[in-house]
């Protein structure tokens, strides 16, 4: 591979599970990023049922794939093997019980999953070839929160571990909490004295910790808030609280994604009906706006930041717009590349 090119994963939605949620995409596709232009190429797509959310494994030879779908209609857990040309080959698929599973993390020989709609972790096994184990361990969440809409139960949201390498980190939309668990030779194991409380009503939907693991970063949907959290004893608190929309914003927030750049002096934050990207200096607990970056597009729905720490891709769920940016050295963005050909893009995944 050139050195000039970075290759990476888009996940779509590829049906419309209810009316006016879903999209058109054609599955996973496989891309590489030219360094030199920013420019995107399509190089290889995988047919898949909503594949909304990607992990790849450590020494990037698997990709896991989760299917959005409600319980109903048996969504699935997929595994690929990488090929050398980016493609996809695969493997085996696991059913998930549960209702719309949102996010997937891999770790070692395991890989994780939370439901947004059911409110369950699922905790999957996996063989030295990339493949399912038969069985599975499913954790059940408990709650509800004072938005009556969207906090009437458990809504997992996004699963995601600790620099530690043990504390999986679990963000409930639901109810207000993000779930801690133990995983230890491959066996997963709730841990609620390290749960976290964010402030009631907030819907806490993702979280990014620093290198160093003391401090973390809390995108909250439902108010648009990052809720900055300190590690102190044996678990994380809330020590401050930011807003991501500008004081001119009066529609109802839906924050939908957030990234710590890699030199960890600067936070990204998303944010649907905005459709932009608010920049933060980062000083440990206190964030400072720099800029909003408005990304022209329908449905931010996720970024990511290049492992190197210098480009940032967005996705735009409706419209198709991808768009990929320079991340300048004061940590604004200059946008080089924009295209339509991936369809409903949602997920964007690295290879580590």
């Amino acid at each position: 591979m050139s050195n000039t090119i970075i290759s990476f994963f888009i996940g779509s939605y590829t049906e419309y599970p209810v009316p006016g949620f879903g999209g058109i995409g054609k599955g996973i596709y496989s891309v590489d990023l030219n360094t030199e232009t920013g420019e995107l190429s399509v190089q290889h797509t995988k047919i898949s049922r909503n594949p909304s959310y990607l992990a790849i494994s450590d020494g990037n030879k698997f990709l896991y794939a989760v299917s959005e779908l409600d319980e109903s209609t048996n969504p699935q857990v997929r595994s690929f093997e990488i090929q050398e040309d980016g493609s996809l080959s695969f493997l085996n698929e696991r059913p998930i019980p549960g209702g719309y599973p949102c996010h997937i993390i891999s770790e070692g020989n395991n890989v994780m999953v939370a439901c947004y709609a059911t409110g369950n972790l699922l905790h999957y096994t996996t063989t030295d070839k990339g493949e399912f184990e038969p069985k599975w361990t499913e954790f059940q969440h408990e709650g509800s929160s004072i938005n009556q809409e969207r906090q009437e139960g458990p809504h997992a949201h996004q699963v995601v571990l600790h620099p530690n390498g043990k504390d999986v980190y679990v963000c409930d939309l639901g109810i207000d909490v993000i779930k801690v668990y133990l995983l230890k030779n491959n066996t997963l194991l709730p841990n609620p004295k390290k749960d976290g409380n964010i402030k009631a009503g907030s819907g806490p939907r993702h979280v990014v910790f620093n290198k160093k693991g003391d401090w973390a970063y809390v995108i909250n949907e439902l108010t648009g808030t990052v809720t900055v959290m300190e590690h102190t004893s044996d678990n994380f608190k809330a020590v401050n609280e930011y807003n991501t929309l500008p004081a001119s914003y009066k529609d109802t927030p839906s924050s939908s994604a957030i990234r710590l750049h890699p030199n960890e002096k600067y936070l990204y934050a998303a944010n649907r009906t905005l459709e932009a990207i608010t920049i933060f200096r980062v000083d440990g607990p206190s964030l400072e706006i720099l800029d909003y970056q408005y990304t022209k597009g329908e449905v931010l729905r996720e970024f990511n930041i290049s492992p190197d720490g210098n480009w940032l891709i967005a996705c735009h769920q409706n419209s198709h717009d991808t768009v990929v940016y320079r991340i300048e050295d004061d940590g604004t963005l200059e946008e080089k590349y924009r295209t339509t050909e991936i369809l409903s893009p949602v997920c964007i995944s690295f290879q580590k």
